[in-house]
């Protein structure tokens, strides 16, 4: 046998062998693959995070809502007036008592040296401090009388209210402790500003008829409140059924035909900051819903991998676990929080009352 044919004869058998440890390689590979698949899969399986998301219904009605401006003050008095004694003298006569009404010139008292005290406008007597015979010196104090009919109270308007206030515009004084309500309208405004805080305030002067109401005094607390807009016969809805799109729009989820909630934008109005108008987006009559609860039961490693993927479900509000009533629903969610995102109040506030 010649070295040509033994060569050819090594070369027939290494190609086998070769061949069969290729094969022995390619399925030890796909092996291990599978079991890093496998692998993989328990992992993530294990990291899921499921929310328990609650539901609440807001229903909404037709109505009218309103919005404004409060401010704290106490009460004044416009007029007042003290007398006293020009000249040491006799006091030869009193007309009036404490706690009399006099009208303007009316008389007051007189005195030895011919001089007449007499009121300078319609008021109460409020104090008097002489009578027939008293003997005073120049400057002792006779009477005192304020007129508690025609009233003022006077607020600090901070700069960011300011230029939704003006004067002539018509506001309301509630003076709590005596169960009194005025409709009047903003006399004048001192654009004087006082700084407290870092911020700018503004004394505006409200004047108040208080002829019909009685035991109004001055440093009474009142509260004047401005309003701003108003909405009547429009469809309102609580300020907890909206909630916020991450562009800061606002909208209200909607029970679709197979169960789930859809998000559906609104379209708002007047806010008192508990109710808010709807101009677009939900009818009166119609029930919304926004999310109540949302509970996380993933923790440590899994709570890391929860915004990547989660799984949710839903309860509908009224139900019991494993009832009928109740629908469930699983879903992979990119985000890990209910469609549509979070159940923030998505709406403007402001300070008033709702009608």
């Amino acid at each position: 046998m010649n070295e040509e044919s033994v060569g050819k004869k090594t070369e027939k058998i290494q190609k086998p062998r070769k061949k069969r440890m290729r094969i022995r390689r390619l399925i030890i590979t796909l092996i291990l693959l599978c079991a890093a698949g496998l692998w993989g899969w328990s992992t993530f399986s294990s990291l899921r995070a499921e929310y328990t998301v609650t539901y609440n219904p807001y229903t909404a009605t037709t109505g009218s809502i309103s919005n404004s401006l409060s401010f704290t003050g106490a009460m004044q008095l416009v007029d007042s007036a003290t007398y006293t004694a020009g000249a040491d003298t006799k006091v030869r006569e009193v007309y009036v008592s404490s706690g009399d009404a006099v009208k303007d010139g009316e008389k007051l008292l007189r005195l030895a040296n011919g001089e007449t005290v007499k009121a300078e406008f319609d008021g109460t007597v409020t104090a008097l401090e002489v009578e027939k015979g008293s003997e005073v010196k120049a400057g002792d104090t006779l009477a005192a009388v304020a007129d508690f009919d025609h009233m003022q109270v006077s607020v600090r308007v901070g700069e960011s209210d300011i230029a939704s206030v003006s004067a002539g515009q018509p506001c309301r004084v509630t003076v709590s402790s005596a169960g009194a309500v005025y409709d009047s309208t903003i006399s004048k405004i001192d654009y004087v500003a006082y700084t407290g805080n870092n911020v700018a305030y503004y004394t505006t002067t409200v004047d108040v008829d208080t002829s019909g109401t009685q035991n109004i005094y001055p440093g009474m607390q009142a509260t004047v409140t401005v309003p701003l807009e108003e909405a009547n016969n429009v469809t309102v809805l609580k300020m907890e059924a909206l909630s916020t799109a991450r562009d800061n729009t606002a909208f209200v989820y909607k029970e679709a035909a197979d169960g789930t909630m859809e998000r559906v934008p609104v379209t708002v109005g007047v806010s008192n900051g508990n109710y808010v108008e709807i101009r677009e987006g939900v009818a009166a009559g119609e029930t919304v819903y926004a999310v109540a609860a949302q509970e996380e039961q993933a923790t440590g490693l899994a709570g890391l991998f929860s915004s990547m993927f989660s799984r949710q479900q839903v309860n509908r509000p009224g139900s019991t676990p494993g009832s009928n009533r109740e629908r469930n629903w699983n879903r992979d969610s990119q985000n890990g929080t209910p469609p549509g995102g979070g159940g923030n109040s998505g709406a403007p506030s402001g300070g008033g009352r709702g009608n």
